[in-house]
């Protein structure tokens, strides 16, 4: 066990004392007006007003510029890219930061991590995709999203691929679904990419689906674990018959005419990425929505039903437009809403009405991702984790300067994200994975050796204080910019100044207790 040294602990608490004390509009807040920039503004602000709801101020900039990176990419800016930022002047350096990170790598690393979940890329029980289809699974995903393949053909290939799990790694959507029965796929099928929840439709509803998937086939070949995916016209779609129209029924009702030799997949692709399709692009931007706000228009994001209507009716409506407009180009959406006065709200409320979550009044404060925790951890620290899998062959060793949320597997094991919840991708449902605290997971990042050795024998956090020339001053504000992206208030650097003073001689231990402090701090565990 690592003791915390009780100068450390009475840092924390007198810092976080100081952080109560500022003044609202810092260094969280920005006194800048709240005015509509765009339609979604137009559609939530003025509702806001009509139900008496006042929203929070808009956020400061450098709790914007470490928000937006954290939802866009799924890590912190680096403590120059922080600095430039908040020096910078010009009135459009939001919008410019935004189509900065939609445009870098780590965009695709980040996104696909969160695909990976509700497609359920994992090796092992109970999916047990195996490692060479995983990664082959993976490097698709990220591949598209990298591209920016639109979501309408993203969804296609998923939908009506054939061939090796190895080589056409679009086959694995239906290799991850736990049952290969074809109701256990529609199922999948509504959940992925209509949101909703198919085991509580009718009876007759789910059959009706559940035809366009009776036609799949499977088979082996001399490859270990490979398998062949395949549309089987030797199997029988249930009812159906030469000019039956209603064997196999779309989920709107409209019985489908199948021509023989025609995968029944291909027909529901069809029907499903139509521009008109009232679920298709619904789903999408209601994910994209929870996504970055905590929340979807429709609360929870995959659970869509008619007695579970969207808090502002009008937002989706002109969202979904915005989506089929864009031939359903999911940067298009990101775009609009990172760009919005709404996304851009502090997360300190101004009201205590009990809509005001559903009416989007503050940005929800959230823990971070599992992954994006540790690499945050890491990014600071200048240290890596190190992850591999002996089982089940092939093994699987991963980089060592490998960044946590780029771990395509879920099957790799490691104490730390399963500790704060990390996914463990059965279902496919967005619940499987928790962002919620719990002690273990203070204790862990209050008192294991795991976190204190990270800090403890950082040569990243001993070059900034270095780089100071070992002045207090610029060894905090250097330690503030890298783990929390923003320079310390006054308060603060007297706080902190006065813990290094009282260490003059040998500075290093009140470094590490600040940094420490920081890291155990709800400012850089949250997103916020």
């Amino acid at each position: 066990m690592i003791r915390i040294s009780v100068p450390a602990l009475a840092l924390m608490i007198v810092m976080t004392a100081a952080a109560l004390s500022q003044a609202p509009q810092e260094p969280f807040e920005s006194s800048a007006p709240l005015m509509p920039r765009g339609k979604i503004d137009e559609l939530v602000l003025p509702r806001m007003q009509q139900l008496g709801i006042q929203p929070a101020r808009l956020s400061s900039d450098a709790v914007f510029l470490r928000r937006a990176y954290l939802d866009a990419i799924g890590a912190l800016p680096t403590a120059q890219e922080a600095k430039d930022f908040l020096a910078d002047r010009n009135p459009e350096k939001r919008s410019l930061l935004i189509a900065r990170l939609l445009e870098r790598p780590e965009f695709a690393d980040y996104w696909a991590m969160k695909w990976s979940d509700l497609l359920r890329v994992k090796s092992e029980f109970p999916i047990n995709l195996w490692p060479n289809a995983v990664q082959a699974y993976y490097r698709w995903i990220h591949t598209s999203l990298r591209d920016n393949l639109h979501y309408n053909r993203f969804v296609r290939e998923l939908l009506t691929a054939s061939g090796s799990n190895f080589r056409e790694p679009q086959v694995n959507f239906y290799r991850a679904v736990q049952s290969r029965e074809p109701q256990a796929i529609a199922q999948a099928v509504a959940l992925t990419f209509m949101g909703e929840r198919a085991e509580k439709w009718p009876k007759e509803r789910l059959a009706g689906m559940a035809g366009f998937f009776s036609q799949i086939g499977y088979k082996p070949t001399g490859e270990w674990k490979e398998e062949i995916v395949h549309y089987d016209p030797a199997k029988a779609v249930p009812g159906w018959a030469p000019g039956a129209v209603n064997a196999v029924v779309f989920p709107d009702g409209k019985p489908a005419r199948l021509s023989p030799g025609q995968d029944p997949r291909a027909v529901f692709a069809d029907w499903l990425t139509a521009p008109e399709n009232p679920w298709f692009a619904r789903n999408i931007v209601n994910r994209i929505w929870s996504w970055l706000l905590g929340r979807g228009i429709i609360h929870e994001p995959d659970d869509i039903r008619p007695d579970n209507p969207p808090g502002n009716p009008d937002l989706l409506a002109y969202l979904e437009r915005e989506m089929a407009a864009s031939d359903f180009d999911m940067k298009h959406i990101f775009r609009l809403i990172l760009n919005s006065q709404v996304y851009q709200l502090s997360f300190i409320p101004r009201t205590d009405r009990p809509e005001g979550a559903a009416e989007f009044a503050w940005y929800p404060m959230r823990r971070l991702d599992a992954e994006v925790l540790i690499d945050a951890i890491c990014q600071v620290t200048g240290t890596t984790e190190g992850y591999s899998s002996a089982i089940p062959e092939p093994f699987t060793f991963i980089p060592e300067n490998q960044r946590s949320i780029g771990l395509a597997d879920a099957s790799i094991t490691s104490t730390f994200l399963e500790t704060f919840g990390r996914s463990s991708r059965d279902t496919g449902l967005e619940s499987e994975r928790t962002n919620r605290t719990t002690a273990a997971q203070r204790l862990h990042l209050l008192n294991s050796s795991h976190i204190q050795l990270k800090i403890q024998q950082s040569a990243k956090i001993r070059s900034l204080m270095q780089a100071g020339g070992g002045g207090p001053r610029e060894t905090i504000g250097g330690l503030y910019l890298t783990i929390l992206s923003r320079l310390p208030t006054d308060e603060e650097l007297r706080v902190v100044g006065a813990h290094f003073q009282a260490a003059a001689g040998n500075r290093w231990p009140a470094v590490v207790d600040l940094a420490w402090a920081l890291i155990n701090s709800s400012e850089f565990l949250y997103r916020h």
